[in-house]
């Protein structure tokens, strides 16, 4: 029996088997506000602070500070776990925005997917990370010109990530109304899609959430309510059609 991997989401595992495939590359896919950066943040702070298992958030948009003040918010004390060595933050962000970074973790030679490649072997090398979320792959798509480039480069990263052994989310941006990624790269280069949606016809924005694939995986095919409080994430009962 394969012993999943936990999210540590209240109400989401139940929806894929208990959790995900060691080692899968799982695509999490909304619009702004959709509550994906937070998703990966809570995969990440579960599987440290309740399992022990070290996790890299790789941030390609955001300054790392930026994403502890995120963590903060929902009172996870990523600082205390980073310096434990169970949460490295790997900032990509800075040298792409042509600023100084004092990151142990960083892209400090200009960005390209295979010097990412290599901070993040080094870093599971020295850690043993079992959990890794990438966070944006639009951060990534800027660099290219055609969706084909975009396509090859993802799929190039998620091999390495299983060749690895880790357990990875690959955080993409999507419209508004088209919650599948703008790159259109989640049908070909990973093994699982959550779709995370807003829905706007109402008097108040609703978010919900969708498992579109995952594979080996019996899943739930339904859209489930998504909700964010001061814990967290966590999925709610079925939407009726």
């Amino acid at each position: 029996m394969v012993v999943r991997v936990k999210t540590g989401i209240p109400g989401f595992d139940d929806l894929i088997a208990g959790g995900f495939l060691p080692g899968s590359a799982v695509m999490i896919s909304g619009p702004t506000g959709s509550g994906k950066s937070i998703f990966g943040l809570q995969f990440l702070y579960y599987g440290a602070s309740s399992l022990g298992e070290p996790g890299i958030f790789v941030t390609l948009e955001s300054r790392p500070n930026e994403v502890r003040a995120a963590a903060q918010s929902f009172n996870w004390d990523v600082s205390t776990l980073e310096k434990k060595g169970l949460f490295i933050i790997v900032d990509a962000a800075s040298n792409k925005a042509g600023l100084p970074t004092s990151e142990k973790h960083a892209l400090r030679r200009g960005f390209d997917t295979t010097a990412l490649a290599e901070e993040i072997y080094n870093i599971v090398a020295e850690s043993g990370a079992r959990r890794l979320v990438l966070d944006s792959l639009s951060g990534l798509g800027i660099r290219f010109s055609e969706p084909s480039e975009v396509r090859t480069e993802v799929f190039r990263i998620t091999s390495f990530l299983n060749e690895l052994n880790l357990t990875s989310l690959l955080i993409s941006d999507a419209g508004i109304h088209t919650p599948q990624s703008r790159a259109g790269v989640e049908q070909y280069v990973t093994q699982g899609l959550v779709l995370l949606r807003i829905h706007d016809d109402g008097p108040s924005l609703r978010r919900s959430l969708l498992v579109w694939k995952m594979r080996h995986t019996r899943h739930d095919l339904r859209w489930h309510q998504l909700h964010i409080d001061q814990d967290g994430l966590h999925v709610g009962a079925p939407i009726d059609s």
